[in-house]
């Protein structure tokens, strides 16, 4: 990641990344769920060369609502894993609905 130049001082690029210990505390929730959700594949972080996890940023959001369903709707989190998806796809396809009715 090379740091941008702002006049004579140099700043790092911002990552859209975040570490393991950022992401436990972004999220709130227990490790040992966060890893149940990376083996479901729900979560799929990459890996550095010292075998950390980096997180997407999207993945906070994710896993925040995710919670927020499980606990204000009961949602089991297999249940939640779906319709978070299903709310993603949804948004995504709302997008293309709009995409295509800017053409016409």
């Amino acid at each position: 990641m090379q740091p941008k130049k702002f006049g004579q001082e140099y700043f790092p690029v911002r990552s859209k990344m975040v570490s393991w210990t950022e992401f436990l505390e972004l999220t709130a929730v227990h490790p040992t769920k966060i890893g149940e959700l990376i083996e479901l594949g729900w979560i799929e972080p990459r890996t550095t060369s010292e075998e950390h996890y980096l997180f997407k940023i999207r993945d906070v959001y994710r896993l925040r609502k995710l919670e927020r369903l499980c606990r204000d709707l009961g949602v089991n989190v297999s249940g939640g894993c779906i319709i978070v998806d299903l709310l993603e796809r949804i948004e995504y396809l709302e997008g293309k609905v709009r995409d295509l009715e800017r053409l016409l």
